[in-house]
């Protein structure tokens, strides 16, 4: 809250007036037609959820809104994996590709048609039925990108097993800290996954946890990699021993029925701030939201060829790699591995040797394809694109301009799509076809979804008025249902603020056209003598200089201005981090956003701490700022990195100038 009369609100203080309205031709066949947003919210979730999904009954009630309790689809009774595979063959879609798989290994690839999925959904269903898997039993999961990670989802979806799926760059502390608070009975994982072309250990990691989750009695291992792992007599089995000679006849493990509100999955967040939080997801409005969502904003066709380049792992993964596309019918891509191996070239291959039309990754990544530069994207056909989306975090405008010039060609509209864990499915977004784009911004809310920004007293901002706090004042189906073991944490951390609205954490502007910027996390907002800046518009600014590749902008405490501002540079190749760059870095953001936003520290690095996933993690930054102990770096794709910043910082070598 304010302190000594001063506003909390955040300044939003940089400009972008660039705009792409929609092409014709595209609006012509967009899923989505000019006057969809002017559709009355219920009307559109109940057609949605009658139209997208299949029940074995039907729901009698589209909604209870018993704040914050929400229940969607009473009296409904579904299956995830009948809607994901079985109804797709029973309509004769079964020859349809469901997944282009391709390993890290630059000659593995495999093409899972409906009837291929089907068939070792069924087997692995079986092989944990026989394991004693049924309705209600509590599984973790703990997988790289390979095809069995969908195959266990759908599978446990097919028994009624609620599931929570730990990214497999987790160590053990955390995969165990997950399996213990969901009191989880049984671990599926892999020997070891693919990364840059050597195995990383999982089962290892997997035991160590085990060991701290005294709940987890049996756990299924995938041989991936073929290293020598520890079997366990009585607890471990091989996938292949459980799974491999099992029936595939659909009579044989038919698809259980879910009320509409039973519990799906638990995704924990990252416990960064004190223990993981389990957040609840149930069964029909998820599958709804994400399904819908899907269809509209990246304009799904029959013939659409999709990749989703996050992780199953993460939220991004369950929505928008398994639940959301197969529901949908849709052909997927799914790759292994790295965006740089064997060389940067790889993703470029992958999307022309599919003819891929959708690519939906992370600004990061993007961020780090600018920082490779234009020459790997040179000699590959890039064409089949259609639409490009953004994920993950704000997208800066000229990341924005690089991906719609670069990679799509200068036509394929951009959809920088908001949204959380919490939320489940896509909440602010653009349309193509539809809506007129702006670098950098998330433009309109989805159909169903009442977004706003509240000053701190609760009071909704105008359009144009400045920044404040990120809301939604209707429920929406996939929304979260509360916290595992904590409902007073659920009420205090996203409820107690606001008396009439969801807070969402992060903040959020509405410009005169009434389109939503989105300005990052609320606590990644640095208070630098009385201002409170965001930091996402000082990276776009950094980044906006043609010399900057990525940037992140921490703060660190200072006498003078409460708050000083930090930020961290990786170059593009070929330029040099020198005291005269650090200066044109400082006026170039003085330029753009003005002299309260220079920075008073600028640290040249050769990469930035990213997950695997490609989310910078700024507190890592924050405690080399800080001169602190770092903390846990066991989820970053190389550790490396934060450890090298840390030694450069403390050496000295750092440009540094007050400012």
């Amino acid at each position: 809250m304010a302190q000594d009369g001063q506003s909390q609100n955040i300044d939003a203080l940089m400009a972008e007036s660039r705009t792409y309205p929609p092409g014709p031709a595209f609006t012509e066949q967009a899923n989505a037609k000019p006057g969809f947003y002017d559709q009355d919210h219920d009307e559109f979730w109940e057609r949605e959820g009658r139209e997208r999904l299949s029940w074995f009954t039907d729901f009698t009630k589209l909604k209870e809104w018993d704040r914050p309790y929400a229940k969607w689809y009473l009296g409904g009774k579904l299956n995830a994996c009948y809607n994901c595979v079985d109804r797709h063959v029973e309509n004769g879609l079964g020859d349809k590709v469901a997944y282009y798989w391709e390993g890290e290994p630059v000659d593995e690839r495999l093409t899972i048609t409906y009837a291929d999925l089907q068939s070792r959904v069924i087997k692995a269903a079986n092989g944990f039925k026989s394991l004693g898997i049924g309705k209600g039993t509590k599984v973790a999961v703990y997988m790289g990108m390979i095809p069995e990670a969908p195959v266990t989802l759908l599978a446990l979806a097919r028994l009624g097993a609620p599931f929570t799926f730990v990214f497999g760059g987790f160590s053990a502390s955390a995969l165990g800290s997950r399996m213990q608070e969901m009191e989880c009975e049984y671990l599926i994982t892999q020997d070891a996954a693919n990364r840059r072309g050597k195995p990383g250990p999982l089962k290892p990691t997997a035991d160590e946890a085990m060991d701290m989750a005294p709940t987890v009695k049996t756990c299924v291992t995938v041989k991936r990699t073929g290293p020598d792992v520890e079997m366990k007599e009585g607890r471990d089995h091989w996938w292949s021993d459980v799974v491999d000679g099992q029936d595939d006849d659909p009579k044989s493990c038919p698809c259980e029925p879910m009320d509409s509100e039973d519990l799906f999955f638990l995704m924990f967040s990252s416990g960064t701030t004190g223990r993981p939080k389990g957040i609840l997801h149930t069964t029909a409005g998820y599958l709804a939201g994400v399904s819908t969502t899907h269809h509209y904003v990246f304009d799904i066709k029959p013939d659409t060829v999709y990749w989703c380049a996050a992780d199953i792992g993460w939220i991004t993964g369950h929505s928008y790699i398994v639940f959301g596309p197969l529901i949908n019918g849709t052909t997927s891509v799914m790759y292994e591995g790295t965006p740089d191996f064997p060389d940067k070239a790889r993703w470029w291959q992958i999307i022309e040797r599919y003819k891929v039309n959708v690519l939906y990754t992370a600004p990061t990544t993007i961020r780090t394809h600018m920082k490779w530069g234009t020459e790997a994207l040179q000699g590959h056909d890039l064409s089949s694109l259609k639409v490009l989306g953004s994920v993950g975090e704000p997208i800066n405008p000229e990341a924005w301009i690089w991906y719609r010039d670069n990679v799509g060609g200068g036509k394929c509209p951009v959809v920088d799509t908001w949204w959380q864990t919490e939320t489940g499915m896509i909440m602010v977004t653009p349309l193509p076809g539809v809506t007129t784009l702006k670098p950098g911004s998330a433009t309109k809310p989805f159909v169903g979804v009442k977004a706003a920004v509240y000053d701190e007293s609760g009071k909704e901002i105008a359009p144009g008025d400045g920044a404040g706090y990120m809301v939604v004042k209707e429920p929406w189906p996939a929304m979260f249902r509360g916290l595992l073991n904590d409902d007073q944490r659920f009420k205090d951390t996203y409820w107690s603020q606001f008396s009439d609205a969801y807070l969402a954490g992060d903040g959020a502007r509405v410009d005169d056209d009434g389109d939503f910027w989105m300005m990052g996390r609320i606590d990644d907002v640095m208070n630098v003598s009385g201002h409170r800046l965001s930091t996402i518009e000082i990276e776009s600014a950094l980044v906006s200089h043609p010399d900057v590749a990525q940037a992140a902008v921490v703060s660190r405490s200072d006498d003078t201005t409460g708050q000083a501002i930090v930020a961290y540079v990786t170059l593009n190749d070929g330029a040099e981090g020198t005291s005269e760059k650090l200066t044109e870095l400082r006026e170039h953001v003085g330029k753009e956003i003005g002299p309260i936003a220079k920075p008073a520290n600028v640290v040249f690095a050769d990469s930035l701490p990213m997950t695997r996933s490609g989310k910078i993690m700024r507190r890592l930054l924050k405690d080399v700022a800080e001169n602190r102990e770092l903390g846990d770096t066991t989820t970053l794709a190389d550790p490396s990195v934060v450890h090298e910043i840390k030694e450069r910082a403390e050496s000295g070598k750092e440009a540094d100038k007050e400012g």
